[in-house]
């Protein structure tokens, strides 16, 4: 087994972030790693048919997303990411 590099386990995608009250609506309350919080919200779009059927990088916001969205009605995948950001701590 090699010597550890000083870095600790959980850090990054890893380290448990809090949701922001319109966040915990999709993914609950508690502290959770990005990647489980990112795959909720792909879980609700999934499960309430919110891609883009004519161009699947689409997200179409429901009620639940818009305030997560900043208000927008659309965000690309990738525009996705970084309106999560600004809800997690």
């Amino acid at each position: 087994m090699a010597q550890g590099t000083g870095r600790k386990a959980g850090g990054g995608l890893a380290r448990p972030v809090q949701p922001s009250a319109d966040l915990a609506k999709i993914c609950g309350n508690q502290p959770l790693p990005r990647s489980q919080v990112v795959s909720k919200v792909w879980d609700h779009i999934r499960k309430n048919n919110l891609q883009n059927p004519q161009n699947k990088r689409e997200i179409m916001a429901d009620s639940t997303l818009k305030p997560i969205f900043g208000g927008k009605d659309r965000v690309s995948m990738f525009e996705m990411n970084k309106h999560l950001s600004n809800h997690l701590k």
